[in-house]
């Protein structure tokens, strides 16, 4: 017998002694293949399958984890799941035999374990689709029992839940378990990947190009955050993981490709939150010749395209919202939809003078926030939480927006948008700056800034500037957060729902 730890339960032991056992018995309890021809969802739609000449009937092979059982002597029932559902499986000892129904199928098999059945399919006398087993096939022993609910009836004949695997963080921390037993996990998982699908097929059926950058980077830029510092041994020298791929993408439009986007994923040195995780993805595209009015058609166009792709509508529910991504999407100035929330107009306003408003409004100053930081605390405050349906919040103050082109009429403004959806931003887009001079002097302002205590300005990028002095063509540029608009999209409440693996506390 294997040695059982001493830290494991007695469940643990038992199972381990069942391994040994179906070895004893000449059966290899972790075989290496099986070849499966149906799956759980083809067998249940397939009514031809069905058949009471059970001599010719089309033979099916499935395989999966057994979740059920009801023995009831000479035969029985159990369930097995694949990645597709449940299947309702009747075993009979005069079929598979004696041995492998008394002690291997009865004795030695558990919820959990994995199973290949093949046989013919027929309904039983309630109508439900089962496969009548003639082979069963041990695949996989496992070892710790998986937290199965059980199902009780109460005296007034409601069936109560038990034991179900329901805690969040330790489904969080055990994806692995909350996929088996709670199965309707998979759907946001599903749909995130169909939506991530949708985005792509939209770019490149209009000839923008996927590309790869770097993760690790000698300087970090195209955002404003902190970052995760590693060091490379080899080149004796610091490396960043990625806050953004913007730099990177556009020195791709100055070498001459129109259209750039990367499916990317980011790092950000930042707290936990239901909107946050440190490492996250999203998608950046740069179109060469085009304005930030332009991206706000195409993203438009692009999200309506999404949630009909998922749901056959526009329309989509999102806790106690239905939101409508149908376009056009409204297009509010910054500025001016805080006037409407507070009253106040910050156009053109010093420094000193947001420092006063925002003290009245309650809103924590700290030392090194800047114009711009005061700005966004406020706007954040008192006017993001209360976009619900998708807006676009446009033309930034130039101190928010170190990497976008000045506003063609407003002075003090830049080419900016965010498309806020359900309370949250989703994307952040530019007119692209493109004139080296201006943006050396934005990267020296975020050097200032840097020095006067705010550590996620940004760093001057010589490289990128040297790029952009050999030119760059006027351009759209946008990052969408993948994360939160999957949230959206599965009507998840935590971006901990949209990520098999966020990061947890060590346990």
């Amino acid at each position: 017998m294997s040695n059982p730890e001493p830290s494991l339960s007695e469940q643990q032991q038992i199972r381990l002694e069942k391994l040994d056992q179906l070895r004893e018995s000449g059966i290899n309890p972790f075989p290496t293949n099986y070849n499966v021809t149906h799956l759980s969802s083809e067998i249940l739609a397939d009514e031809s399958l069905i058949t009471e000449d059970h001599e010719n009937a089309v033979r099916v092979s499935v395989a999966g984890r057994v979740m059920t059982r009801r023995i009831m002597g000479k035969a029985s029932f159990f369930t097995v799941q694949d990645s597709e559902g449940l299947i309702q499986v009747y075993i009979r000892r005069d079929d598979v035999g004696t041995d492998l129904y008394n002690t291997v199928f009865k004795k030695l098999t558990d919820i959990g374990d994995f199973v290949g059945i093949k046989g013919f399919i027929f309904k039983t006398r309630t109508g439900e689709t089962t496969i009548h087993a003639e082979e069963f096939t041990f695949l996989g022993k496992t070892v710790r029992p998986l937290p199965t609910p059980k199902e009780v009836e109460n005296e007034a004949g409601e069936i109560v839940r038990y034991d179900a695997f329901s805690d969040k963080e330790l489904r969080y921390r055990q994806r692995y378990v909350d996929l088996v037993v709670n199965p309707y996990v998979r759907d946001a998982f599903i749909k995130r990947t169909k939506m991530v699908q949708t985005m792509r097929e939209f770019m490149n059926e209009r000839g923008y190009l996927e590309v790869e950058t770097p993760i690790l980077q000698p300087i970090y830029g195209g955002a404003t955050a902190r970052p995760f510092k590693t060091h490379h041994n080899a080149l004796d020298m610091p490396l960043y993981l990625r806050i953004a791929n913007e730099l990177y993408l556009k020195r791709l439009i100055v070498g001459g490709f129109d259209g750039v986007y990367e499916f990317s994923k980011d790092f950000r040195n930042e707290g936990l939150s239901r909107f946050h995780n440190p490492e996250f993805t999203q998608v950046e595209l740069y179109v060469a010749y085009r304005d930030y009015n332009w991206m706000m058609d195409f993203m438009e166009e692009m999200i309506e395209q999404v949630a009909i792709t998922l749901h056959g509508s526009t329309v989509v529910k999102v806790g106690e919202h239905e939101i409508d991504f149908k376009r056009p999407w409204p297009r509010i100035p910054m500025f001016e939809a805080i006037e409407k929330e507070t009253g106040h107009n910050l156009y053109g306003k010093s420094e000193e003078q947001i420092i006063e408003i925002a003290e009245s409004l309650g809103i924590h100053i700290e030392k090194g926030m800047g114009k711009g930081k005061l700005i966004d605390e406020i706007f954040g405050e008192f006017v993001e939480s209360k976009l619900i349906q998708p807006v676009f919040i446009t033309d930034y103050p130039i101190e928010m927006s170190p990497l976008a082109k000045k506003h063609s009429n407003k002075e003090g403004l830049v080419e900016r948008f965010e498309a806020i959806c359900n309370g949250k931003e989703i994307a952040n887009a530019f007119s692209e700056l493109n004139d080296p001079v201006d943006q050396r002097r934005r990267f020296e302002d975020q050097a200032r800034l840097r020095s006067e205590g705010d550590d996620e300005a940004m760093t001057i990028d010589e490289d990128f500037l040297r790029a952009i002095e050999y030119g760059m063509p006027p351009t759209a540029g946008i990052g969408i957060g993948i994360d939160r608009l999957a949230m959206i999209m599965t009507n998840s409440e935590s971006i901990r729902d949209v990520l098999f693996f966020p990061l947890m506390r060590p346990e």
